[in-house]
């Protein structure tokens, strides 16, 4: 009998989708080998997600992917607002009867003002099965180990290592892969998440509903009047009709009676093709089918998103309503903070401590951002979903679930008692906050100060802070981290022409602080230090969870 083959690597991604294509990527930037398995043979085919937020484009443009991604989503870029419609042939896409936004009319010029200020980036409409093969081309260029067609069938974890069978699906041959550690970006029904027998907390359910992906040609329905979404009223066909491409991709969701005993196997090609066809008003329209999913817009978080080498990042550990969008951006960020943090402990820069503080860290803001997923469902936008409030939202309550909230954790210094909440946005240089974003000029051309980070640790300092660029490059090798220093002003290493450094970051002449491979502030000091070297010490001991070597 053949021995199976052992492959040894220090990560295994398990899902192949948008957050496990964009750990494999993040762990790629810091120099980790990984191996990367998807049981489907190829990338998503249906949508999903349609659109990117400025955060998460802010990662691909660290990346070096953003300007693909901005490409594929000029298809959605004309398409704006939702509607209200007994069927497609009677909707008035008029700006000034649309659904969407449900917000402060007051608010909406100074959120698109406070967008422009806090970050380089922009939001992307762009739908899931377009940007997946530009990450895994990406991914394979930069000499991943992608294999499509395999499928986890076992893991087992000790005190060293995971250890898991794998199978190849094409051609039958099991294989043993041997990772120090494994990530699960295996979906919303986790096989990884139910082997290891961790809970999901339900905080509430909108419903089930079904997604249609179909093709028919309605381009000369919206040419000109372009739209995201329309409700559709007409009953037996009621539902909500999100555009894809505003020409021939189109996903309708109708919701169905669960608890009734419906199911999806109740929707077949025929009858999801007469569905289409009554609520777009159209009986004769050519209608193709795509794809049926079904999905329950439900709000739940893991009770546990690492079980000793094993991590979870994702629809594995957070489900949530589409509306607001944030299902898949909070996925993608999930897989920005665990990369840096294996990182230094696969290069034993740091303790296993530091992987503790993923948790520490996403699942709270998990737990906040599904709760304001919730609350935009309760406005009853999406109308395949329930009703429940008429309270109108805050376009800020999104800034502060996209970038605006916190982390508390061993690897932030000096903690700030402030929870993260939806009361008040504010990027400042806080502590455990996102690092502010400001213009200005380094070597030679104009570049963000988020263009700086993502390599290893960055010391920001002052014009007059002294001593800390040899105290950064002494400590950067006793603890085997890369540690990047800019002094910042108007005649420093980033010259600062309008002052942003003083009012972005609150910062003064002899302001240092340091920022986290994943862009979030973890120290700073504003007064002079006498000895720069001993301090900094102090504090990589207490961030990594080790001495110097």
């Amino acid at each position: 009998m053949m021995s199976k083959k052992i492959t040894t690597v220090p990560v295994l991604i398990v899902g192949g989708g948008l957050a496990g294509l964009s750990a494999a990527l993040f762990l790629s930037r810091h120099s980790v080998p990984y191996v990367l398995i998807e049981r489907h043979q190829k990338t998503n085919i249906h949508p999903r997600a349609r659109g990117l937020n400025f955060r998460t484009m802010e990662l691909y443009r660290e990346l070096g992917l953003a300007k693909a991604i901005e490409e594929i989503g000029t298809q959605l870029a004309k398409g704006k607002g939702w509607y209200t419609a007994h069927t497609l042939r009677e909707a008035e896409f008029d700006p000034e009867k649309m659904d969407i936004p449900k917000i402060l009319p007051e608010s909406v010029k100074s959120y698109f003002a406070t967008l422009k200020e806090i970050s380089p980036a922009s939001s992307v409409r762009a739908t899931q099965n377009l940007v997946e093969p530009i990450l895994l081309e990406a991914a394979r260029e930069r000499g991943g180990d992608l294999r499509f067609h395999t499928e986890l069938t076992a893991f087992e974890q000790n005190e060293d290592h995971v250890r898991a069978t794998v199978l190849n699906r094409t051609t039958g041959v099991e294989e043993t892969i041997v990772a120090d550690y494994m990530i699960a970006a295996d979906g919303a029904k986790s096989p990884v998440r139910q082997m290891l027998n961790i809970k999901m907390t339900e905080m509430n359910s909108h419903g089930h509903i079904i997604n249609i992906y179909f093709e028919a040609d309605l381009e000369h329905f919206v040419k000109g009047r372009e739209f995201s979404a329309c409700n559709i009223t007409r009953t037996g066909a009621a539902g909500v009709l999100l555009a894809i491409n505003n020409r021939d991709r189109w996903c309708y969701h109708v919701s169905y009676d669960f608890e009734g005993g419906e199911t999806a196997a109740h929707f077949s090609e025929e009858r999801c093709r007469e569905i289409i066809q009554k609520a777009i008003d159209l009986p004769d329209l050519q209608v193709k089918i795509l794809s049926v999913l079904p999905w329950e817009a439900a709000e739940k978080v893991a009770e546990q998103f690492q079980q000793d080498r094993v991590f979870l990042i994702g629809d594995a550990v957070h489900l949530m309503p589409p509306t607001g969008g944030y299902g898949a951006n909070t996925g993608v960020q999930d897989a920005h903070n665990l990369a840096w943090k294996l990182a230094a402990a696969v290069h034993k820069a740091a303790s296993p401590e530091l992987l503790k503080t993923y948790e520490a860290e996403r699942r709270p803001v998990a737990q906040m951002t599904v709760s304001e997923a919730g609350r935009v469902a309760d406005t009853g936008v999406f109308s395949a979903m329930k009703k429940q409030t008429e309270k109108r939202i805050s376009p800020f309550d999104d800034l502060i679930v996209s970038v605006g909230y916190h982390y508390e954790s061993k690897a932030i210094l000096k903690q700030d008692a402030a929870p993260s909440s939806l009361d008040h946005f504010e990027l400042k240089g806080r502590l455990g906050t996102r690092a502010p974003h400001i213009w200005g000029e380094y070597q030679g051309r104009e570049c963000s100060t988020l263009d700086l980070l993502g390599l290893g640790f960055v010391l920001f300092v002052g014009e007059k802070a002294e001593g800390w660029e040899d105290a950064a490059k002494y400590v950067s090798g006793q603890f085997g981290v890369k540690i990047n220093t800019y002094s910042v002003g108007q005649n420093g290493d980033f010259i600062d022409k309008d002052h942003g450094w003083q009012n972005a970051y609150q910062a003064k002449e002899k302001s240092v602080v340091l920022v986290r491979p994943d862009g979030f502030v973890c120290w700073r000091c504003e007064e002079h230090i006498e000895q720069p070297t001993l301090t900094l010490e102090e504090v990589f001991a207490q961030l990594l969870g080790k001495k110097r070597a």
